[in-house]
């Protein structure tokens, strides 16, 4: 994964140093810094994958979109209408609509991302491609 920094840190060299280790631009919304849906990031030698915790949503409700080596999750709260017989005194669960952005570049096989939402987790799986692995040869003079 390749490294693009949309703002910059304002940290220091540490914490450049620090994020300049982690996959480019995962989880940076360009105009709003990070968004408010937490992500874990886990990489295996096949794949990398991430996994967005939204809780007590409908998998109906998300969208997911690759263009342009940008791959977007987003989130679009589908207002319910009021029932004026049920009134709520107190309301704290809070689904807000969401978008977050990722860089994907050419180490991932497009084709082959996959997403499944279940017990309130978003889990997104990046597939790395197969890499032609050079073996060594022996070339004979004539």
């Amino acid at each position: 994964m390749t490294l693009v920094k949309h703002n910059p840190v304002l940290f220091g060299n540490v914490f450049d140093e620090l994020l300049n280790q982690f996959p480019g631009n995962w989880g940076r919304d360009a105009q709003t810094g990070f968004a408010g849906v937490p992500v874990n990031i886990h990489e295996t030698k096949d794949a990398y994958h991430l996994e967005l915790n939204a809780p007590g949503r409908k998998k109906e409700d998300f969208s997911i979109n690759l263009e342009n080596g940008l791959l977007t999750i987003s989130y679009e709260k589908n207002e319910t209408a009021e029932n004026k017989d049920y009134k709520t005194i107190r309301k704290e669960f809070v689904h807000r609509s969401f978008k977050r952005s990722f860089s994907v570049d050419e180490k991932i096989n497009t084709a082959g991302i996959q997403a499944k939402y279940e017990d309130g987790v978003l889990k997104v799986l990046l597939p790395k491609k197969e890499e032609v692995i050079v073996s060594p040869q022996t070339i004979t003079i004539h």
